[in-house]
């Protein structure tokens, strides 16, 4: 383990001892799962499980320009941080978090204070944009900002507002960064205006914030919610507004879901009447209430989420990762024998040829003993050059059918972005028998390992159940009284 992986993983170990220890004694589990990811080549020795996961309660906040995406901040955070209006005001992805001060009011910093922070879930952002928008990554600042506040209400939380989702803003970088913070986060709010809630002005949001989370294992941390829904008393038509927004969402492949309909009351248009004012703040503040009670219990929801990364990635290696690996080799190993029997035939036909080059002598002549000791320089020879030449090729052809299938092999693969293309280049190399059906790093032993991880996750889950639920009502600790008992953690236990 590097220097720099060393200390990171320290000052994490730090943070979770004075914020959450119960996340703390999860960290030996994660280095495990980390060294037989090593053994295997999906992992370099220059990264962590850990350090490709955000630690920290996150949540964000995506949807249509102009939707009150940043209204909802403010009044959530107590804070004007970002700036509001009809037209699209902030094109970045701003990160919001506490910051301790004796000053009251926000900063705001650059995006390069994000990129190189390995405590915030953008650490080393500017890589991957590089890799899906060459030259972009250096302009790290047109992406990212990180905005302060000594609010209490933010604290312990990150919250990420985006950019809208208009045709102008779809870049492969700015949906990049889009799907690594929906992978990290812990709830999603996906915003759309009422004021526009027909298909045509919330496309780019439906296919990318809606049909592409359909099939997610983690789909319950989406909630859908029609904000500035006060423009409809107008009309008294809200029913109508809904309704086609939620026929809409239908379409784009949600049949169900966690649906909100909410306003802000300081920008809302006046509503005169006083039945239907009433009528639509109690809808209001009733989906208002489940939404930010969703938000203020996402810390609870952080620690179960960071030990059930460990069973998603267990999940992932055995029942996708380990079969294409296997398929794979299969296909490399057809490939490599394939070109060994070319070889062996063009060996028989130089022979052949040879034998009929010698037809005026006779066989038994050729290859008696006289003749064999008069030549056996030339036959030795011959014999180590055409093992040589064998050899060669046979390695040349190893070399070839292995790159031609790992080109299409995926150096990000999964929720924590498995390399599975280095993975495959070691069962490969020259160490590894072409007959070996097991990728590198895999037998009996991994698989027990495997089955100690998943066990030792079972096992803090139920350890956390014990922390936030007595279904018996038998706890004998008393409130005040608990103590814990902190486990010893290193990252030295990492190397």
């Amino acid at each position: 383990m590097s220097h720099f992986l060393n200390n990171r993983l320290a000052r994490l170990e730090n943070h979770l001892k004075a914020e959450n220890p119960a996340l703390l004694e999860v960290l030996p589990t994660y280095y495990t799962f980390d060294k037989l990811l090593y053994r295997t080549g999906l992992l370099d020795k220059e990264s962590s499980l850990a350090s490709r996961i955000s630690w920290w309660p996150l949540i964000s906040v995506l949807g249509t320009f102009s939707s009150g995406k940043s209204t909802f901040i403010n009044s959530y955070v107590g804070d004007k941080l970002q700036s509001t209006g009809n037209q699209a005001v902030d094109d970045k992805f701003t990160v919001i978090c506490h910051r301790t001060a004796t000053t009251a009011g926000s900063q705001t910093l650059p995006g390069t204070a994000l990129d190189a922070d390995p405590r915030f879930p953008f650490f080393r952002i500017s890589h991957e944009i590089e890799k899906v928008a060459q030259g972009e990554g250096k302009h790290i600042e047109s992406y990212l900002q990180l905005r302060t506040t000594s609010n209490d209400r933010i604290k312990s939380k990150i919250i990420i507002d985006s950019p809208g989702f208009d045709a102008d803003d779809q870049r492969r970088s700015t949906l990049r960064i889009t799907d690594h913070i929906i992978d990290l986060s812990d709830l999603v709010l996906v915003f759309f205006d009422a004021r526009h809630p027909e298909p045509g002005a919330m496309q780019d949001t439906l296919e990318h914030l809606v049909a592409r989370t359909v099939k997610r294992t983690d789909a319950s941390k989406f909630l859908y919610v029609l904000n500035q829904i006060d423009t409809a008393a107008k009309d008294d038509n809200a029913e109508e507004i809904v309704g086609a927004w939620q026929r809409a969402v239908a379409q784009a492949g949600l049949a169900a879901g966690q649906f909100y309909t909410i306003y802000n009351e300081e920008a809302a248009i006046p509503i005169e009447d006083k039945a239907q004012r009433e009528r639509f703040q109690k809808k209001r503040d009733a989906d208002l209430a489940k939404i930010i009670t969703r938000m203020d219990e996402v810390e609870l929801q952080r620690n179960y989420r960071i030990v059930s990364v460990l069973e998603t990635v267990a999940n992932e290696l055995e029942h996708d990762i380990l079969p294409r690996l296997r398929k794979a080799k299969a296909s490399w190993r057809r490939g490599v024998l394939i070109g060994d029997g070319i070889a062996l035939a063009v060996l028989v036909a130089v022979i052949a040829g040879l034998m009929f080059y010698f037809k005026w002598m006779p066989p038994m002549q050729v290859f008696s003993f006289d003749w064999i000791v008069n030549h056996k320089i030339d036959v030795g020879a011959s014999i180590l050059a055409a093992i040589v030449l064998i050899g060669s090729f046979h390695f040349w052809v190893r070399g070839v059918v292995a790159k031609r299938i790992a080109k299409p092999m995926s150096r990000a693969y999964g929720q924590v972005e498995l390399n599975l293309r280095a993975a495959f280049e070691k069962s490969t190399s020259a160490l590894h028998s072409v007959f070996g059906t097991e990728p590198a790093g895999w037998g009996g032993r991994a698989a027990k390992k495997l089955r100690l991880v998943r066990e030792t996750v079972a096992n803090h889950i139920q350890s956390l159940n014990d922390r936030y639920a007595d279904p018996s009502g038998r706890s004998a600790i008393v409130e005040g009284q608990a103590t814990i008992t902190e486990p010893v953690v290193n990252a030295e236990a990492h190397k």
